[in-house]
């Protein structure tokens, strides 16, 4: 299949990561989110990364004025249907994406690929509720869009070989590397990552040792260039927790309870940079451990 225009949902962090890159690699975006805001947020944050990108010589500004100008954005959900792949890259729960894709399906073109950015939820479970399991994958993205190479494909269990091939080859058309990943809860990076996160709280829960000691001990002993804590803060502890719920219903195994700390921080909204304060307090000039 030619893929030539590529539908949006959501304009968040994941969202506009996305549309950078698609516009970059040179194919027509069309952006959707609930609200102008958002959307006009996300176009300057597009262009912000692009600019650091010409700053670093990476990209032209002749193709940062082109790929601006393959941005396109709307109010309107049902204005992707034309288009012939859609990521929906909405909020990590699942009704929230089912209600998506039923308003989108009947304003689809018979061709259109669905794919979902989702980081954890069953593929396969998401696509029956469509009329095209066939044509429906996972897409998932790593954090941040730009600058991380690898993208998680992940089959339903209907996905047809057209559609794997299909994005297979736009995933090398983006300059990024393609994981295959079975259709089990979380795929493979965050069912290896997101328990190492929810072992760091637990360790902090348990008073093994502090927020800076945690960290430092895996930046420093392990050569992570971030620490669990640090990038848990980065991701967002509201995502962290969905994902091990996802892996503890879904495998029925206690060694993926989420931690009763990490509960009580999504709890309290304190779900890490995006709201100012997490493990750390990002209100200072300098992030201070809350614990």
């Amino acid at each position: 299949m030619d893929i030539r225009q590529v539908g949006v949902v959501g304009a968040g962090q994941m969202g506009n990561g996305i549309a950078h890159v698609f516009a970059l690699a040179g194919y027509d975006v069309l952006m959707t989110d609930i609200s102008e805001d958002s959307l006009s947020k996300a176009l300057a944050v597009i262009e912000r990364n692009i600019e650091r990108q010409v700053a670093r010589g990476k990209v032209m500004p002749a193709d940062k004025r082109a790929a601006l100008g393959r941005i396109k954005t709307t109010l309107k959900l049902t204005d992707l249907g034309q288009c012939d792949l859609i990521i929906e890259a909405a909020t990590e729960r699942e009704t929230v994406k089912q209600a998506i894709f039923e308003d989108l399906l009947p304003h689809l073109k018979p061709t259109t690929i669905l794919t979902s950015n989702t980081s954890s939820i069953s593929i396969t479970r998401l696509a029956s509720r469509t009329d095209r399991p066939e044509k429906f994958m996972g897409f998932h993205f790593m954090n941040p869009v730009p600058v991380m190479q690898l993208v998680e494909l992940i089959r339903g269990i209907a996905t047809d070989q057209e559609t794997w091939d299909t994005l297979h080859e736009v995933v090398r058309k983006l300059g990024k590397t393609a994981a295959s990943a079975e259709d089990f809860p979380a795929f493979i990076v965050n069912r290896i990552l997101m328990p190492m996160i929810n072992e760091a709280v637990y360790t902090l829960y348990e008073g093994v040792g502090s927020v800076k000691s945690i960290d430092e001990s895996l930046k420093l002993g392990a050569n992570h260039p971030m620490g669990p804590l640090e990038l848990a803060d980065f991701i967002g502890l509201d995502t962290c927790l969905a994902i091990m719920n996802v892996l503890h219903e879904g495998l029925a195994d206690t060694k993926y309870r989420p931690c009763p700390l990490l509960t009580k921080y999504v709890e309290a909204g304190w779900l890490g940079r995006k709201t100012q304060r997490g493990f750390y307090d990002y209100r200072g000039e300098v992030p201070v451990p809350t614990r």
